[in-house]
């Protein structure tokens, strides 16, 4: 755990300027729009250790899979999403002098992100002038980044500052398999008001489309001297003369536009002429505020807030100000990666983890057309999904774990052909959707086809013991990525059995057309009926230090492990992930997030509370949580059980994993679909919401240290307001016709 924010309910502070938590910085300091995002780095020259990140949604290339030993059905490439332009760079000087903070001798230093208006504000002293820069990613008009300097007199002088300021496309990911560089520039221009350079990624042998991306820059302020251009880089130089006793201004604009939106590079580059010439109308003013106004749109929906906490409170602003930066459902193409736009790692491609956590909280706080949009992103690659079944051999369909276009392209062995529970994550996407909205069209459309189609890849999937007259599961990896190629897991097996069950059971609501493609047999149906009734599921009784309990086993051989908790332990083990060998990571006990748990995560109804309360008795012990999807659903399972001092213990570190560094990762990019989890830990934990039969219900419980909290929710056409404090619980109808709530096993009539 290491903090080096301040605590502030609206903005994450520091007055600090150590190179050590640079990168930490960097990823703290993270804007994005959905279209494009980039790191907080700094746009000067940095000499020190830095790592410059600007990424593109949707423009992404396949990196060639390296490995040491190739298997069958084993992905071609690993997907990434690459490091674009470097469109903020500028090389800055006062009065001839280099401004390098890695250098200089800086003084008044701060940087500020601001939540509440989604800018980023760096203020620091240097040579004798003072710099003042926000920068931000337009929520208003998506292909616009706008950097803006106010610059003063800190000695009482007159200064010169020259700005070159640049586009670069010579840039590198730090992920590269092969060290490559994946971009090509193909035209590149300056002109009176405006530079430009146009940029395409290699080919490559997959067939993957190569994505044109062009940024154009101009500016307002300063008095033009003269352009550059090299090989990959556009240059405009300015100088800027500083008053002795007032301010002065300097504005870059940077639009971006790319081939997904334009065909051909001649429309792509004209289209971002044509919207530089529109903005020019425009004062830096104008720009800010109709930023700032979408920002206050998004927080009058789905702004949480805590009273009497103020670190509770900055981070679920942060993890909501980060995951709708990544995605806010505007584009249907697009899904949500694990870090978003603040790093390299895992690739920027769709995990499961959107179906588990990111569906949830965009059905409580925006539209349902949202969720629609991420389960027709699904329905969209189910030809890539037949294709994964097919390299391994098997029926239906097999989502995959990593993807940009449906074909997984996840390069660890272990992930790629073992960790299929994800399949049944996507179906139940489409249970929650179904039940919260109460819409079943596309589950008896589009959604039939991946619903069912999943659930045919389950029936072949499984295998039948005859020596035990049941149906099983082997070689898998559970939620539990700290063990591999197992039998049996607990999760998988119940939540393929599941997938067969609900498939069964709403068979006979979807479309004729929709069961004509299906074509799907009475012979098969009744095999799945037979798996459903005949689906293994490990259990046993164990003796623990409170007694004989009875449980659901993670897998066949968990048991026979040394179990001893993790408390127990030296704790300068941990995170084991970064203390321990691979190999005895595999041979603990030890669990990296919720595995048999997270069952009952999903379906609390489906267990009762002594199932609940003795397997999450025996295996949170066990857990050390070094997964970022993990403290949530913990503290989720805890609030169910009244264990309440442990349920805001692990919303505090689901809340706070990325402003704490709590698992000593974070340098290299937030964990954007993990941000989800503290509004769920809230909303479905401490206000403990469930839908059942069609009825809301909420059975909420105020933390010891706050004095109140109060979110929006948004249910079947109407909006909720939702407090909570020491004298109880209220809820208020803020739109829709009336409703009938469940409130602490009481009906309340809401109206307005």
């Amino acid at each position: 755990m290491k903090r080096i924010f301040e605590v502030d309910p609206w903005t994450v502070t520091s007055h600090d300027l150590n190179p050590e938590d640079k990168r930490l910085q960097e990823s703290m300091t993270s804007l994005g729009n959905e279209y494009m995002g980039m790191r907080g780095m700094f746009e000067e020259v940095y000499s020190g250790d830095t790592h410059q990140g600007i990424y593109v949604g949707g423009v992404w290339f396949p990196d060639k899979t390296r490995v040491g030993w190739w298997k069958n059905g084993y992905p071609l490439y690993f997907g990434k999403a690459i490091n674009a332009l470097n469109y903020v760079k500028a090389d800055i000087y006062v009065d001839g002098n280099q401004v390098d903070l890695a250098k200089n001798d800086v003084t008044d230093f701060e940087v500020s992100l601001d939540m509440k208006n989604g800018v980023l504000n760096r203020t620091f002293t240097v040579f004798g002038v003072t710099f003042k820069i926000t920068r931000l990613v337009s929520a208003a008009v998506k292909e616009l980044a706008d950097i803006h300097y106010e610059l003063s007199s800190a000695d009482g002088q007159t200064h010169t500052i020259r700005f070159d300021a640049s586009i670069d496309a010579d840039v590198v990911n730090e992920d590269s398999n092969y060290d490559e560089k994946f971009w090509q520039v193909l035209d590149a221009g300056n002109d009176t008001d405006s530079s430009f350079i146009a940029t395409q990624t290699i080919e490559n042998p997959f067939g993957v489309p190569q994505f044109t991306v062009v940024a154009r820059q101009s500016f307002v302020g300063g008095e033009k001297h003269g352009v550059n251009r090299s090989e990959k880089e556009v240059t405009d130089n300015f100088d800027v003369e500083v008053p002795a006793k007032s301010s002065v201004s300097f504005e870059k604009r940077v639009i971006v536009t790319t081939s997904r939106d334009y065909d051909g590079l001649a429309q792509v580059i004209k289209a971002g002429e044509t919207l530089t010439a529109d903005l020019a109308a425009q004062t830096y003013d104008d720009i800010y505020t109709a930023h700032a106004q979408e920002w206050a749109n998004r927080w009058e929906k789905a702004d949480v807030q805590i009273e009497g906490d103020d670190a509770a409170q900055q981070g679920i602003r942060f993890n909501l100000f980060q995951l709708f930066s990544t995605y806010y459902g505007n584009d249907p193409r697009l899904n949500i990666g694990p870090k978003g736009f603040t790093g390299e790692k895992y690739g920027g491609a769709t995990y499961w983890d959107t179906e588990a956590f990111a569906i949830p909280v965009y059905l409580g706080v925006a539209d349902p057309s949202v969720t629609r949009s991420l389960l027709q992103y699904r329905f969209d690659q189910l030809d890539g999904a037949f294709h994964n079944a097919k390299e391994q051999g098997l029926k239906g369909a097999l989502y995959p774990m990593v993807t940009f276009d449906g074909i997984e392209s996840h390069n660890e062995w272990e992930i790629t052909f073992e960790e299929i529970h994800r399949n049944s994550t996507i179906a139940y996407a489409i249970y929650n959707y179904t039940n919260i909205t109460g819409d079943h069209s596309w589950l008896d459309g589009d959604g039939a086809q991946v619903l069912y189609n999943i659930a045919r890849f389950w029936a072949d999937r499984v295998h039948y013991s005859a020596r035990n007259d049941k149906y099983m599961i082997h070689g898998v990896t559970g939620p539990n990525e700290y063990e591999n190629n197992v039998n049996n897991n607990f999760y998988t097996n119940w939540m393929a059995k599941w997938v067969l069950q609900y498939s069964l059971e709403h068979y006979d609501e979807i479309n004729a057309d929709e069961k004509a493609k299906l074509a799907l047999t009475d012979e098969e149906l009744a095999k799945w009926q037979e798996i459903v009734d005949k689906m293994y599921l490990p259990e046993a009784d164990v003796e623990t230090k409170t007694g004989k309990k009875h449980i659901f086993v993670q897998h066949d051989t968990f048991l026979d492990k040394d179990l001893t908790p993790i408390a127990d332990m030296p704790q300068d083990i941990r995170p084991i992930n970064q203390n321990w060998s691979w190999d005895r990571i595999l041979r603990s006990p030890y669990i990296k997030q919720s595995d048999t748990l997270h069952a009952m995560f999903y379906f609390p109804d489906a267990f009762t509370e002594e199932e609940k309360r003795n397997n999450f008795e025996f295996y949170e012990p066990l857990t050390v949580h070094e997964s970022s999807l993990s403290p949530s659903v913990h503290s989720i399972l805890a609030a169910d059980l009244q264990m309440e001092d442990k349920a805001v213990e692990m919303y505090e570190r689901a809340a706070r994993l990325d402003l704490d560094n709590y698992n000593n990762d974070t340098s290299d990019g937030l964990h954007i679909t993990a941000m989800t989890g503290s509004w769920l830990a809230i909303v479905q934990g401490f206000a403990g919401m469930r839908v059942r039969d069609g009825k809301l219900h909420l059975k909420p419980f105020l933390p010891k240290n706050w004095t109140k909290y109060a979110f929006r929710l948004v249910f079947r056409g109407h909006v909720l307001e939702v407090s909570v404090d020491g004298q109880g619980a209220h809820v208020d109808l803020i739109s829709g016709e009336p409703l009938v709530i469940d409130l602490l096993g009481q009906d309340v009539e809401l109206t307005k």
